[in-house]
Order: C-alpha cells, then sequence, then structure tokens
C-alpha cells in the first residue's frame, strides 16, 4: 500500500510527496474560493459524477479509523491543490441517512405525520446545515486568525472546515439517532440509573467522536500549530458526564422534551 506524507514541509510545501506523477490537469496555483464552490454546486446533481464507493468507504472508516480519512484529504492537496471535497458525495450520503434516521427517530416517538415531516425539516436545515455553517464558520475563522503558524502561511478553506464538521457530525448523528433508536422503546424510555448510564454513554461518545476528528482534520494541516487545543475540553466533559449520571439527568430524556415542544 501507497503511504503519503501527511508531516509539514516548511521549505517547498505545497509540493506533492506522492510517488504518481501529477494529473495532466494539476494547477500549482489554488483556485479561489468562488471558483471552488462552484465547481462543487456544479456537480451537487449530478449523481453519475459521484463516487459514491469511496463516500461509503470514508463513512466506516470515519467509526474505526478516522486518521485514514484525513490521509485522503492530505493527497487531494497534492493532486487538486485543496484541502477540501470536490467530490460532494459524502455530503449527499450523509443527507440521506439524516433523513432516513430523522424519520426513525421520530416514529420512535410517536410523533404524527405532519410532526414527522416538520422534525426532519428542522434536523436537517436547523440542527445539521444551519448549525453546520456556524460551527464551520467559528472554526475557519479561529483557526486562520490565532492558530496559523506565521502571516504568510495559506488560509484554511472554508470549505475544508465545512469537511472536517461533517466529518465529526457522522459518528454523533449515528449513535444518537440510528444506534440508540435500537434500545429506545426496550430501555431508554424507562427511568433508573440503567437507562441514564446507556443514555449519557451515548452522548459522552459522540461527543468525544466529534472533538477527537476535529482535532485530527485540523491537526492534518501543516499551516496548522496547538492543534491540541481542540482537545482541552475533554476532561470537562468527561466530569460533566459523571455529574449528569450523580443527579440522574437523562440527557436522551432532555432532548425527546425538547425534540416534542419544538414540533408541538
Amino acid at each position: 500500500m501507497m503511504k503519503y506524507s501527511t508531516s509539514p514541509t516548511p521549505t517547498n510545501y505545497p509540493r506533492s510527496t506522492s510517488p504518481l506523477p501529477a494529473p495532466a490537469n494539476y494547477q500549482p496555483t489554488t483556485a479561489s474560493a468562488a471558483v471552488k464552490r462552484y465547481k462543487y454546486l456544479r456537480r451537487l446533481f449530478k449523481f453519475n459524477q459521484m463516487d459514491f464507493e469511496f463516500a461509503a468507504w470514508q463513512m466506516v472508516y470515519l467509526f474505526v479509523s478516522p486518521q485514514k480519512v484525513f490521509r485522503n484529504f492530505n493527497y487531494r492537496k497534492h493532486t487538486k491543490s485543496q484541502f477540501a471535497r470536490d467530490d460532494p458525495a459524502f455530503l449527499v450520503l450523509l443527507s440521506v441517512w439524516l433523513f432516513l434516521s430523522s424519520v426513525c427517530f421520530a416514529l420512535a416517538m410517536g410523533l404524527t405525520l405532519g410532526q414527522t415531516a416538520l422534525f426532519v425539516l428542522y434536523v436537517v436545515f436547523v440542527d445539521f446545515i444551519g448549525s453546520g455553517i456556524i460551527m464551520s464558520t467559528v472554526l475557519w475563522y479561529v483557526s486562520n486568525k490565532y492558530m496559523r503558524v506565521d502571516i504568510t502561511s495559506p488560509d484554511v478553506e472554508w470549505g475544508y472546515a465545512f469537511d472536517v464538521h461533517i466529518n465529526a457530525m457522522f459518528p454523533p448523528l449515528s449513535l444518537l439517532h440510528c444506534f440508540q433508536i435500537l434500545l429506545f422503546n426496550k430501555l431508554l424510555v424507562h427511568g433508573g440509573f440503567l437507562s441514564c448510564l446507556v443514555s449519557n454513554t451515548f452522548w459522552l461518545a459522540s461527543f468525544i467522536y466529534y472533538i477527537y476528528i476535529t482535532f485530527l482534520g485540523y491537526s492534518n494541516l501543516p499551516m496548522m500549530k496547538n492543534a491540541r487545543i481542540f482537545l482541552f475540553p475533554l476532561p470537562i466533559l468527561f466530569l460533566f458526564y459523571l455529574g449528569s449520571l450523580l443527579a440522574s439527568w437523562n440527557l436522551s430524556h432532555m432532548l425527546m422534551d425538547f425534540y416534542h415542544y419544538r414540533v408541538l
């Protein structure tokens, strides 16, 4: 298996370290953000040009070995002069997965047809797209403003910041919107310590996945420094987890109450 270096090369960045020759359409200069956005959106509805098999591979490895996913981002920089995805297949698959899991989640909560439609719209356009744009923009600004090695280093692409966010969101969405449903009617709807333990452990694992994958995404960039700062919330998160168990705060029950309040 060929391996590609993920370590920064300050003296000759962004020269490729790949043993393969550069593609015929390789451009050493980076296209503008507007051009990248136009190309990405133009491909959004051209399903025959999307590599869904590779996107599914990425989803699997985000669970078992997320480092491998970001090695591909590094290789893309060497071959296409950008870290961000140019193929929207991952976003399309994630949107379909989110839609189906949200419908199952709504049915598990006993929502009506109209409430289910409203619930799915909220989850897709507010919880996923809206919060994703906000979170990506915040991390994009902070990383460019405070975390670059020096002011002459290349900027972090907003598209890459969004890719990191949706990568980090896939395991939590799967854990909270899918796997939790398998236990919902049998265990999570009941009170007691066991229900609280299982529910809050799902939430703990989801936050750990999000934080760790975000850390991997930004530490993968050669122009970034002090990416370990993304790991700082982990001890606080674990203390909150212990506190929630001692206080019998069932986070899934709280989420259900919030969802019911929002659609009623």
